[in-house]
């Protein structure tokens, strides 16, 4: 019997890149035109931006909830289950996500966006509009079909990532509770991207990290 420390990722990896895209392919045409809605909420949420007041964060956050609780049921409960014994528990944290966005953002009110000319402004969204225009497009760049695109709203990983952009563009304190599982999230898609030894399997990690990292200096800064 080999010893443990002789696997690596690939080992526990139980599908092939093939498949992974494939499961894509075969999502994106069960669900069209929901990807025609998801762009449209993205392009709602940036236009909210240049728009501040009692209500644009509470319509903010229930835009990402709703995202979140699509794919947590949509992609990883119906679709990625099917391949990944360990889906329904990415499911359970795109719900938890969804419930926390509900619940600090919408009935508490805690969550104001803005576009301020500072770092993390510009950064934040920066983020955004990548997850929004530029992520979806990386996949068929590098060859896969682009039947296989991942777009924000209904594919984890732009949701994720845009989720972090505009959690950075928020004013006030720093909502760490909203920012915990999208980071985590872009942490097992670079591992699990990485482990397919696909190109672009460390753009979600840095995302996740110049988003933590900015958010502290914030936090830091406000003490």
């Amino acid at each position: 019997m080999s010893e443990w420390w002789s696997y690596g990722l690939s080992d526990f990896l139980l599908f092939s890149p093939r498949t992974y895209y494939r499961l894509f392919e075969l999502y994106n045409a069960a669900i069209w035109p929901a990807q025609i809605l998801s762009i449209s909420v993205g392009i709602v949420m940036l236009m909210l931006l240049r728009r501040p007041g009692p209500r644009q964060g509470r319509l903010i956050a229930a835009l990402l909830a709703l995202c979140w609780l699509w794919v947590a049921i949509a992609f990883h409960f119906e679709r990625y289950a099917t391949i990944n014994w360990t889906a329904p528990y990415f499911a359970a944290g795109f719900a938890v996500e969804a419930a926390l966005l509900l619940w600090l953002g919408v009935i508490h009110g805690r969550l104001r966006f803005g576009l301020d000319a500072n770092p993390a402004g510009v950064v934040g969204f920066a983020i955004v509009l990548f997850a929004l225009a530029v992520q979806p497009l990386i996949g068929p760049l590098l060859g896969r079909d682009w039947r296989q695109v991942e777009i924000f709203g209904v594919a984890p990983d732009p949701t994720a990532v845009a989720t972090l952009g505009m959690l950075l563009l928020a004013t006030g304190s720093t909502a760490w509770e909203l920012l915990v599982l999208p980071a985590l999230w872009c942490a097992v898609a670079g591992a699990t991207l990485w482990t397919m030894q696909a190109p672009d399997f460390w753009i979600a990690p840095l995302a996740a990290f110049l988003v933590l990292a900015l958010a502290a200096h914030g936090s830091q800064l406000r003490r």
